[in-house]
């Protein structure tokens, strides 16, 4: 499994600005969370959701491919980074 947190820069208040994805070795999604200013956190793994929030039918982009659109900071992280924010379901800043 691979960890991804990504940071998605935009002024609209009704999306979020944190998504951490777990995806596996082919880079689907497995479970997912979608952070907002708040700190609250939507969440999808394949057996429920809540929210908006819903795994992607299509492998991610490389990272490498993602941080050339301006808009999104990706960032590979640990295993233990992604599991003490799906736990909580809340994110404190970086």
């Amino acid at each position: 499994m691979k960890y991804i947190r990504v940071k998605w820069k935009h002024t609209n208040p009704d999306e979020p600005i944190w998504l951490f994805s777990e995806v596996d070795a082919d880079g689907v999604e497995q479970r997912k969370l979608e952070c907002f200013r708040n700190g609250f956190c939507d969440f999808a793994s394949v057996n429920s959701s809540t929210g908006t929030t819903k795994l992607s039918t299509q492998p991610l982009p490389e990272l490498d491919k993602l941080a050339k659109d301006p808009e999104f900071e990706p960032k590979e992280i640990t295993k233990e980074e992604f599991e003490d924010v799906w736990k909580k379901r809340r994110f404190t800043q970086w």
